[in-house]
């Protein structure tokens, strides 16, 4: 099987560069990676002695930046694996997911266990990434847990190349694109299933850099999964729950905020949302005038 490694990027030119680096270590390496930026300023230094490395230039955004690289690569490789900037692989991670797709043709979507998440806290270092994937070797063992999700967790994720067509990833999703990912893997269901395998895993570093004002994040949080939820993409079971947990947390921790969080920032932004649903105003595109 042929497979590319996408990676959206904005920002990140260094910690891109030490990525690139990283994926030399896979024991299966990718016939190509791709790296989707919206001008040159956001690469650096993007060579490797390994696998060819590709970059593309375009419109900025992950939605956007995620259908260029599906524009560029149709038709060429069977699996698209999808890696953010600041997501860190097993050695062996590409070897796992090229297996998984040989052997259950039923599955369209691959999610590997993220082990460390820093988008839930202050964020983790590369060192610590480091440490904790030799600690993973140790305690996979030899079971695996396979799970049937909603949809893909977008830091990494692995698509069946022929089951895509002429899917896209939402571009009123803008900037950040808040589930995003969940929008355009939950479509997917349709013709086979979006699992996670617990023996494929990385680590989401969780870099702050580069992400969205506290308000528009806030804004979008509760205006997407409204719209998804009336685009019919994504089950109002899976996305309100998610909403209401989000408004929860930003009006607790708005009290005493983490310092890494822009809490009161989310929570003006959730208020400024429900003010639009309420005069049936949904448009995740709002976020541009914020």
């Amino acid at each position: 099987m042929r497979l590319v490694v996408a990676i959206p990027t904005l920002g990140r030119s260094e910690q891109l560069t030490r990525l690139l680096a990283h994926l030399e270590r896979q024991s299966r390496l990718p016939d190509q990676v791709v790296i989707a930026a919206p001008d040159a300023s956001h690469v650096g230094s993007v060579q490797s002695a390994r696998f060819p490395v590709r970059v593309i230039f375009g419109k900025k955004g992950l939605t956007a930046q995620r259908n260029n690289v599906l524009e560029h690569v149709a038709g060429q490789f069977d699996i698209v694996t999808f890696f953010d900037d600041d997501f860190v692989p097993a050695d062996d991670y590409l070897e796992r997911v090229e297996a998984s797709f040989a052997t259950h043709d039923d599955w369209v979507v691959v999610m590997g266990h993220v082990i460390l998440d820093g988008a839930r806290n202050a964020g983790v270092t590369w060192e610590d990434a480091m440490g904790a994937l030799d600690r993973a070797k140790a305690d996979r063992g030899a079971v695996t847990r396979i799970a049937n999700h909603v949809g893909a967790y977008g830091c990494n994720m692995s698509i069946r190349e022929a089951s895509i067509g002429t899917l896209r990833f939402d571009e009123r999703l803008v900037l950040y694109g808040w589930q995003e990912d969940i929008d355009f893997t939950s479509q997917l269901r349709k013709v086979g299933r979006v699992v996670g395998v617990s023996s494929i895993v990385g680590i989401h570093l969780g870099i702050k850099s580069g992400r969205l004002s506290g308000v528009r994040f806030g804004y979008s949080q509760v205006v997407n999964p409204v719209y998804l939820i009336r685009k019919g993409s994504v089950p109002a079971s899976f996305a309100l729950p998610l909403m209401l947990r989000n408004i929860a947390a930003n009006i607790v921790r708005s009290m005493r905020p983490e310092p890494y969080i822009d809490r009161r920032g989310r929570l003006r932004g959730n208020l400024l949302a429900m003010s639009h649903l309420v005069i049936g105003r949904i448009q995740p595109e709002y976020i541009l005038e914020i």
